[in-house]
């Protein structure tokens, strides 16, 4: 089997308590190993023959474990507090010169002694100091995150941030708007008139919306004067771009509100009680073997491709990342999207280099991936300035332990083996296919980008065969043949120097669960649990965890919650849920409802997106206005019947006026049929006014049975 430094053995002991090492080290011959018990927590290095480990695993008495529970500190920067960093670091910058060493001297007990009692005495800490951060360091999976202290986080979360002159949050969406900034902060007297919004029109036995109770208060308490508009009084509202937006009002709400005692007001205990209460239940010679280093580049491809739905639509160039491991020249990973050259194609890049290739080549119908067996991470990256800088580096140093070297701007040449590879890919692949650039096109020559046909999917295919073609049958005629490859017959081709090196020149390939390092390299965000499912970007999803745990009828309780989720920008079909300790992700699929997104990309969602905002924008001041309209026209008509009612009042009691219902009901629907009933076949009777007929000429009907009746009733009278 192939071994991988970080890799954990589990011993079957006789009593039944199993010993668990982890692979610490591994000599070039691969013959030697060392090995520390993470269960110990006085352990030490100990040293075996990799002979005599291989046995014991054909054997069954001991196995290679594919979870590690050991891992500490596997997380995000943006996870790890300020003081838990400088803990970290000053625990780092101990034991560095220790751990960095090529050599086994700090394994070793006769060498790790002194070592350890020189470091003390420099360092001015002691020994015991040191060997619990060896210890630390040892057990987490020899990452400088391994070393963080093991406590919550702190900081300033929950706490309400100063209001400044410039506009808080991201910068909006919209387009074509004015060109002041859209939008205003909410300071302590706009969030006074969001309590008073709050408290007169939605936490009462009305149930307004939120956002019915939204406009009410942009109404009552934002307005700007009055508009007459005949007998009625028009609030004018600002403009939309002046006013605090629902977004605002809503987490203002939320971030305040008391929530069991909100619904109680709205509802009454009796319902709350029914319906809402919880339910509880370098090149060559910088690598000293597969893995040693791998370089990472980016290239904006020669060719333009069609849109895989509409092909009469051209949508540019590609972006081609590609990840070459520098002591085989073999290509160990590649990424093609429309992403400019940045840290999202460098990660998509690099979580392909170090993943099994089977489904990634299986999209593509290629079922045998032996020649694409590397899915490791290196020791080191060498990579252009921008992509692995800042962040993004700290996060591959931290939590993943890869050094991250960067050229100087202008400087292909230190990165001349994979920019070799783009040359040869546009001129062997590139140049040939449909939508290629012409270069040296002549003025009057056809567009050469009108003959693109290919789409995205179909270019990676043919560029996953160019990969195959190049690290399987690219003889590289100068490669610096070593005396032992020579002595072996290794051919120079980058496939056979992988394998040999696999075997002579081990120790450098990393072994990380594929959980670990999406979490590590996918963009993080958050998304919100609702009633209907794991709301992010508006795309509802599931996961079994969430049903598993009732997370929906947590939500219908006691309203929304947010979780940390990671998503790969390629696929909108599954987004990975971030376990609470930040050690694992659980992958979360579309629901139902939004299966017209499968297959989408997050690029294509946020077009379509923004393609409906652009049609929506003007509209929402007009909106506005209309319901301010609207709800001035419902006060009249019903303060006019308000007046009406009392005019026609007759001093009658409640009880005198609630009793005969449905005798009133009776009269008023036969009155109501009399009056509104259809003839058809016949004209509709004009009245003639009296004033235009005689006195022999004017019409008196008949007395009808509710008259009588009524009569009857007033003099006291039985109906017989």
């Amino acid at each position: 089997m192939n071994w991988a430094v970080n890799q954990l053995i589990e011993w079957l002991g006789e009593n039944g308590d199993p010993l668990t090492e982890r692979l610490l080290w591994m000599d070039l011959s691969y013959t030697d190993v060392y090995l520390f018990n993470v269960r110990d927590p006085k352990a030490l290095p100990v040293w075996r023959r990799l002979k005599d480990l291989e046995s014991a695993v054909s054997q069954g008495i001991a196995r290679v474990l594919a979870e590690d529970p050991f891992l500490k500190g596997m997380r995000p920067d943006d996870l790890v507090t300020e003081s838990q960093r400088v803990q970290r670091d000053q625990a780092w910058q101990i034991i560095q010169p220790l751990v960095e060493m090529a050599d086994e001297a700090i394994y070793r007990p006769e060498t790790r002694g002194p070592l350890i009692a020189d470091i003390s005495a420099r360092a001015g800490v002691t020994k015991t100091t040191i060997y619990g951060y060896l210890r630390r360091y040892w057990r987490g999976g020899q990452t400088k995150n391994a070393l963080l202290p093991e406590y919550e986080r702190r900081g300033g979360r929950g706490k309400t941030k100063g209001v400044s002159e410039r506009k808080r949050g991201r910068p909006p969406r919209r387009t074509n708007t004015v060109a002041d900034e859209f939008g205003i902060n909410v300071d302590e007297g706009i969030r006074e008139k969001f309590r008073r919004g709050i408290r007169l029109f939605y936490e009462t036995r009305k149930a307004h919306t939120l956002k019915e109770a939204y406009q009410l208060m942009l109404e009552h308490l934002f307005h700007q004067g009055y508009d007459k508009r005949g007998d009625i009084l028009v609030p004018i509202l600002p403009p939309v771009s002046d006013l605090p937006s629902f977004g605002q009002f809503r987490y203002w709400y939320e971030k305040e509100r008391e929530w069991e005692d909100s619904q109680k007001r709205r509802l009454g205990e009796r319902r709350y009680a029914l319906s809402r209460r919880p339910i509880t239940g370098d090149s060559t010679k910088m690598a000293q073997g597969p893995g040693s280093l791998y370089q990472i580049d980016a290239t904006i491809a020669d060719v333009y491709l069609v849109s895989r739905w509409d092909r009469n639509r051209v949508i540019g160039r590609p972006v081609v990342y590609m990840v070459e491991d520098v002591f085989s020249r073999m290509i160990v990973g590649l990424s093609v999207s429309l992403e400019g050259p940045s840290w999202l194609g460098a990660m998509l890049a690099l979580e392909n280099a170090a993943s099994d290739k089977s489904g990634f080549c299986g999209r593509f119908g290629i079922e045998d991936v032996s020649w694409w067996s590397a899915q490791h991470l290196p020791d080191a990256i060498l990579a252009d300035r921008g992509e692995l800088e800042g962040y993004n580096a700290d996060q591959l140093v931290n939590a993943l332990a890869i050094r991250v070297a960067n050229t100087p701007p202008y400087r292909g040449d230190l990165k001349a083996i994979i920019e070799q590879n783009f040359r040869l890919m546009n001129l062997n692949l590139v140049g040939q296919l449909p939508g290629a650039v012409v270069k040296d096109r002549e003025r009057g020559e056809p567009d050469y980008r009108l003959d693109a046909v290919l789409t995205l999917d179909e270019f990676t295919h043919l560029l996953v065969f160019s990969v195959r073609d190049h690290n399987l049958y690219q003889r590289l005629d100068s490669y610096p043949m070593t005396e032992d490859m020579m002595a072996d017959h290794v051919e120079p081709y980058p496939w056979d120097l992988w394998q040999w090196g696999i075997t002579h020149r081990s120790g450098h390939l990393r072994s990380v669960p594929h959980d670990v390092l999406r979490l590590n390299l996918l963009p993080g965000a958050e998304a919100s649990v609702t009633p209907r499912g794991i709301q992010f970007r508006g795309v509802l999803y599931t996961t079994e965890r969430a049903i598993r745990e009732q997370w929906y009828e947590r939500a219908r309780a006691r309203g929304t919650f947010r979780v940390a989720i990671a998503f790969d920008p390629r696929v909108m079909d599954v987004i990975y849920l971030r376990d609470d300790n930040g050690t694992g992700i659980e992958p979360g699929t579309l629901l139902d409802r939004n299966q017209q997104f499968r297959g989408y990309t997050w690029w294509d969602y946020e077009a379509w997106k923004q393609a409906q905002a652009e049609r929506t924008v003007h509209r929402e001041t007009r909106e506005r206005q209309a319901q301010a309209e609207l709800h001035a026209e419902m006060a009249k008509v019903v303060q006019q019947a308000q007046a009406d009612a009392e005019n026609t009042r007759d001093g009658s009691s409640k009880r005198a006026r609630v009793k005969s219902i449905r005798a009133n009901r009776q009269i008023e629907r036969d009155e109501d049929r009399s009056t509104q009933g259809w003839r058809l076949g016949q004209e509709e009777a004009k009245s003639p006014s009296s004033a235009q007929l005689s006195d022999e000429e004017v019409y008196v009907p008949p007395p009808d049975r509710i008259t009588l009746l009524r009569r009857l009733k007033k003099h006291g009278e039985e109906p017989k």
